[in-house]
């Protein structure tokens, strides 16, 4: 078989693979792709996202020191909020991660102690994997966290969304985040905003929410486009 013929099968297989998915992320783009929307941060923004918290009872979320949870049957998180302290579990691996002070953190492989110098790939994926996770499950209790600000978006048939922009904290801060609230101000989904996803706007479901031993209101499951994202293993304690 001549060269220029291997060249030309092998162009063919290539766009047989890639244009199938050239064509379904530009169907994506046009369909789901939005410019972030333009707020002012406003009295008014404060007051509907404290209804929100407050329509989550937020001071169950307060007197809610541990929680644990299982995100997506991948990474495994016992996080005591009051110590700023969280184990996080992967695959054979466990960090015993210090939020305060990530670098102090202990690794474990199958329950042997790396050392430092072997630690820091497996500290940066646990502080990367829990600030994502945690996001997951309460979001919406982070609205006045240091560094956000609100506004007020209109929508279609006299709504309005809360826009949350983060300048700082986590682990990509630029971020927004636009909930949707129902009549009672608990809300049923958010569009995100944000710098590790290609598409914006993209819209994600808050509407299978557990009332856990502490009272604490957590979703179980999430929907963003085609996918599912399972929370599972949720327990909570004082």
């Amino acid at each position: 078989m001549s060269a220029k013929k291997i060249l030309k099968i092998c162009g063919g297989i290539i766009v047989f693979l890639t244009l199938p998915t050239l064509l379904f992320f530009g169907y994506l783009y046009f369909k789901y792709d939005e410019d972030l929307p333009q707020g002012t941060p406003s009295k008014a923004a404060d007051v509907v996202a404290q209804n929100m918290l407050d329509a989550l009872d937020y001071e169950a979320y307060k007197k809610t020191n541990y929680i644990e949870w299982t995100f997506s049957k991948r990474h495994h998180f016992k996080w005591k909020k009051n110590e700023n302290f969280c184990e996080v579990y992967w695959k054979n691996l466990r960090v015993d991660l210090q939020l305060d002070s990530p670098n102090s953190s202990d690794v474990f492989v199958d329950n042997v102690q790396l050392s430092s110098e072997e630690s820091k790939e497996y500290i940066d994926k646990a502080v990367n994997y829990f600030n994502n996770d945690s996001f997951w499950i309460v979001a919406p209790y982070k609205v006045f966290d240091p560094g956000t600000t609100r506004s007020l978006i209109p929508l279609e048939h006299n709504r309005q969304g809360l826009l949350i922009s983060y300048s700082s904290g986590g682990s990509t801060p630029g971020d927004s985040y636009m909930w949707l609230l129902d009549e009672d101000y608990k809300p049923t989904a958010f569009k995100m905003w944000v710098s590790i996803l290609p598409l914006n706007g993209l819209e994600a479901s808050w509407s299978d929410w557990t009332t856990t031993e502490t009272g604490l209101k957590l979703p179980e499951f999430h929907k963003l486009l085609f996918l599912g994202l399972d929370i599972t293993d949720i327990k909570t304690a004082f």
